[in-house]
């Protein structure tokens, strides 16, 4: 992506990206029921675009963590991931209608940005469970609720990957 200057303007979808420092308070200010998910969406596809969409309706919001890079690497997804580096990545969420912010986080899990925006709804996909999903107690805690989403049979970004190298 080009930097932005005077010929460039900032793309509209750049004011749906967060830095840490500044993701508490704008987190907050967005419009309730909060839906938080998080991910690497890697190589973008049907399967993240639909997933994301489905998470947005539950609620007025939908924030999105985002894996650094380094993060990825530590997850073991492969020597090669992530393909698309975090500034690609998360411009791409961005950019969706579904997506009301987005924010990197590099520990291990998200359970600090949770405990930052306090969502009223945490999402995951289909093979997660409310046991498995980091951040699903507290939610549950502060009267919130878990949701899975089923996965769109087919699609993901290993199997792309797989497809790409064959």
């Amino acid at each position: 992506m080009s930097r932005p200057g005077p010929d460039r303007p900032e793309p509209a979808f750049a004011a749906k990206v967060a830095t840490r420092a500044d993701f508490p308070g704008r987190a907050r200010a967005l419009p309730r029921p909060r839906v938080f998910t998080n991910g690497v969406f890697d190589i973008l596809h049907a399967g993240h675009v639909a997933y994301l969409a489905r998470a947005r309706a539950l609620g007025a919001s939908l924030i999105v963590g985002v894996n650094t890079d380094a993060s990825v690497r530590r997850l073991g997804k492969g020597p090669d991931r992530p393909v698309n580096p975090l500034e690609d990545r998360i411009a791409v969420l961005a950019a969706l209608e579904s997506v009301s912010l987005a924010v990197p986080f590099d520990e291990d899990t998200p359970l600090a940005l949770v405990l930052e925006c306090r969502p009223d709804v945490i999402v995951k996909g289909g093979d997660y469970s409310a046991a498995t999903t980091v951040g699903a107690a507290e939610v549950i805690g502060w009267g919130g609720r878990f949701e899975a989403i089923p996965y769109l049979s087919g699609r993901s970004t290993s199997a792309l990957l797989e497809k790409i190298r064959r």
